[in-house]
């Protein structure tokens, strides 16, 4: 009797303990790639950092999937391949990666946040109409961004500031864009092929893009921190925490599984405080859990009417 409750026991951690255990791992994970990222780019181009960490995970999840003989995608099953390559990593990716080079990893990771917000309002403006519960969460979101960019107003009079806020806002559009098409074009295709091939193809495209426009340093020049960097993005961003990612998302239910995207930013921004003496200042505490709140609500809005929750972009 003791051996079967023992054994029920455990079945029960298994099966609550681990999921949440994952979530937790993906939760702060992925929210340290940013830091990672950061680092990364202080010595090197963000769209070459981008390229290389993508290029390599890519080309391994190629590999395995090779390895185990899995049938190629075929004829409109590369359509889907090819333009979530472009909007998720190329776009997405590269340039929320290019964007920490200019603005803090805190910053830029409040920011990819923010796609449950654009998507709504994608929604909105293509005639769909919105619960009145979402347009709290607009308004709760509207305020806390508010909050927080009252701190940085004379940052805007610098231009890379500028331009780090501008690509790192269009790289959660894009992947909004992505996460809709996603939606709308679900493939029978193996899911993790589909990312391996995603992420190789938008290498490939960016190193051709650096190489056009002369914008990339020699493999030679590259420096340690910044292999260390991709090393760490490669193993913790796009293989470990994906898998338990995936493993989470398959055991919990999908309005907790999606709580990891509002404990990266948190853990960004603790991180980017205590490794980079990023400001740790009350607009970014209180403006940015007041618009992490909104955008729960935002999002739990969503998966109520349609039952499905919006990812947050994995950086």
């Amino acid at each position: 009797m003791r051996t079967k409750i023992q054994t029920a026991f455990k079945s029960r951690i298994n099966a609550i303990g681990l999921p949440i255990l994952a979530l937790c791992w993906v939760g702060f994970f992925w929210g340290t790639t940013w830091i990672a990222s950061k680092e990364g780019v202080r010595q090197m181009p963000g769209l070459q950092l981008a390229a290389t960490r993508q290029f390599i995970a890519g080309f391994l999840y190629l590999c395995f999937f090779i390895l185990k003989k899995t049938p190629w995608p075929k004829g409109k099953q590369w359509n889907t391949i090819i333009i979530l390559s472009f909007l998720n990593f190329l776009l997405s990716n590269g340039l929320s990666t290019w964007g920490v080079k200019y603005i803090s990893s805190g910053l830029g990771s409040i920011i990819a946040a923010m796609v449950p917000l654009w998507i709504l309002l994608i929604k909105t403006f293509s005639g769909e109409r919105i619960t009145r519960m979402a347009v709290y969460g607009i308004l709760i979101c509207f305020g806390g961004v508010c909050f927080i960019f009252s701190e940085h107003l004379p940052d805007f009079l610098q231009p890379d500031f500028r331009f780090g806020i501008f690509i790192s806002v269009t790289s959660t559009i894009t992947w909004s864009f992505g996460a809709l098409y996603t939606k709308k074009k679900a493939a029978s295709f193996n899911p993790y092929f589909s990312v391996g091939l995603q992420m190789f193809i938008s290498s490939i495209c960016i190193y051709a893009i650096m190489g056009v426009t002369g914008t990339s340093i020699p493999i030679s020049e590259i420096p340690t921190n910044s292999w260390w960097s991709i090393v760490y993005l490669v193993v913790f961003g796009s293989i470990l925490t994906f898998a338990a990612f995936v493993y989470a998302l398959q055991k919990l239910p999908t309005e907790l599984s999606s709580l990891y995207a509002y404990m990266n930013p948190i853990v960004a921004i603790l991180l980017g405080a205590f490794i980079f003496n990023e400001p740790l200042s009350m607009e970014i505490v209180f403006g940015g859990s007041i618009t992490l709140i909104g955008l729960y609500i935002i999002n739990y809005a969503m998966h109520k009417k349609k039952g499905n929750t919006i990812q947050i972009p994995k950086q």
